[in-house]
């Protein structure tokens, strides 16, 4: 039995303008390294991915597609930005322990500037 959530429209956009609000702040926490921020951040995102899962296709008019286009580009900026992170990491920890991996041929190491 599947239940759906009739949420009216106001409703969806407000919570996907939190989401959109809750990206911005990732994409300084990641730009900051501030990991108490990054971990809040997913809290969140979480939180209203919950919210947002029970809306009704019929919700989503023009302005909340916008706001999910939106959406879904901040948060693949920021996954990207998150996996170079990750990379540099590896890379520094690698050449930290003396592992050959980080001297094999196209091996890419990404550096960051901060925002």
């Amino acid at each position: 039995m599947t239940v759906t959530c009739e949420k009216p429209a106001s409703d969806v956009r407000a919570t996907l303008r939190q989401m959109l609000a809750v990206l911005q702040q990732e994409r300084h926490a990641l730009a900051g390294l501030d990991l108490d921020m990054i971990m809040g951040c997913a809290t969140s995102k979480a939180d209203l991915c919950g919210t947002l899962a029970d809306v009704d296709a019929a919700a989503i008019d023009e302005e909340c597609r916008g706001l999910l286009d939106a959406a879904r580009r901040l948060n693949e900026a920021n996954r990207k930005v998150r996996n170079l992170i990750a990379a540099n990491v590896s890379a520094r920890l690698d050449a930290l322990t003396g592992n050959a991996q980080l001297y094999r041929p196209n091996a890419q190491v990404h550096h960051l500037r901060t925002a």
